[in-house]
């Protein structure tokens, strides 16, 4: 039996099976407000047959996105707009849970489209805005110069995560994922490589993790109880100077104790000049280490590709969960397939079920299996 395909109870939220459509930046909206392409985009995520669907990373504030296209949730007219199409897409999503991931990119905002200018910082021509951070060094040469966050900056911020959790909460999202990983703004604060503060947010591990672990506190404390409140953090900065997996561990550990629901475990983004690895399920090990020692139910992220593999991590107990991007953007059937492949059921819509290898014979031309693979 599948163990990928079993259901898995997120806190209060019953997952009908282990497999996660990651959060992935569409870079489509207007001033934070989504349109047509988004419809599209979840509507297909929809009817996957995935036990969760996550929203793209979504600012919590104008300054806090990564680009001018960057999806937003910060004003009522970003709410009505997210509402109407997750209510659409729900219409058709059977058992399939939605969350969405909140961010904020800190001085990694103020950036091009990643396909203008290979998503360079915006020109003077360009309508850039002041990015802020733990400190006033940039991402790397030719990025702005954040603003050092002050303590006011400090309680905006939170605030405007909390609005947006609010916000979340009464579209009727299942699942509000705090973002603190891929360099953007919590991750700075966390990071040594980009926090330099002298100040209590600053220095030990302790005092890098004390604003991440407040906004997780704040959010937790906003939203109903029914909410799932989980956070996406890094297993390594692949720096032996910056965070490893013993700091995931810890800081995994502390968000438990404020009622996190999971961590999404990903890696890497802190500076532009580390390279990240590419090998399949190379955040997989990080990910095995954080729930073995931290106790709380973890996700993992990064080139998990095949149906083979991602039955594997699950079956092993290497993660709890598993979240796939880009094999989802090449694949959106992906789950489908994979339930065939591993002999396991998946939520088909009723018009398209006349397509499962059981009933059309041609799926042994378009996608063969190996003899005894069935529905």
């Amino acid at each position: 039996m599948s163990r990928l395909f079993t259901p898995f109870s997120l806190g209060p939220v019953e997952l009908p099976n282990r497999v996660v459509v990651s959060p992935m930046c569409q870079y489509s909206a207007n001033d934070g407000v989504p349109g047509d392409w988004h419809l599209h985009h979840l509507m297909q995520f929809g009817y996957s047959g995935a036990g969760l669907v996550m929203v793209e990373a979504t600012g919590v504030e104008r300054r806090g996105r990564i680009t001018h296209g960057c999806l937003g949730l910060y004003s009522d007219d970003c709410e009505a707009a997210l509402s109407r199409i997750i209510n659409s897409v729900r219409r058709v999503s059977g058992s399939t849970r939605f969350g969405i991931q909140l961010a904020h990119a800190g001085r990694k905002a103020s950036a091009n489209v990643p396909w203008v200018n290979a998503g360079a910082p915006l020109g003077d021509g360009e309508d850039p805005w002041k990015t802020v951070g733990p400190s006033a060094v940039p991402f790397g040469e030719g990025w702005h110069i954040p603003e050092a966050l002050d303590e006011k900056g400090i309680e905006r911020t939170t605030a405007a995560f909390v609005d947006a959790a609010l916000r979340a909460a009464r579209i009727g999202f299942d699942v509000v994922e705090v973002h603190a990983a891929h360099g953007y703004l919590l991750h700075e604060f966390l990071s040594p490589l980009s926090n330099f503060r002298q100040d209590s947010y600053g220095g030990s591990l302790e005092s890098r993790m004390r604003f991440p672990l407040n906004i997780v506190r704040a959010v937790r404390a906003a939203v109903p109880r029914e909410v799932v409140v989980g956070a996406r953090i890094t297993g390594s900065d692949w720096d032996e100077k910056g965070l490893g997996p013993e700091d995931a561990v810890l800081f995994a550990r502390e968000l438990k104790s404020l009622g996190a629901g999971y961590v999404c475990v990903s890696s890497g983004g802190i500076l532009p000049s580390i390279r990240v690895p590419s090998t399949p399920g190379y955040n997989v090990p990080i990910a095995a280490k954080v729930k073995g020692e931290a106790g709380v139910p973890v996700r993992a992220v990064g080139m998990i590709v095949t149906p083979e593999q991602a039955e594997e991590v699950v079956a092993a107990g290497k993660a709890d969960l598993v979240c796939m991007a880009r094999a989802f953007l090449d694949n959106p059937r992906w789950v489908w397939h994979a339930a065939e492949l591993l002999g396991a059921s998946a939520h088909y819509p009723l018009q398209y079920a006349r397509a499962k290898r059981s009933l059309w014979p041609g799926a042994e031309i378009a996608r063969p299996f190996k003899p005894g693979n069935h529905d």
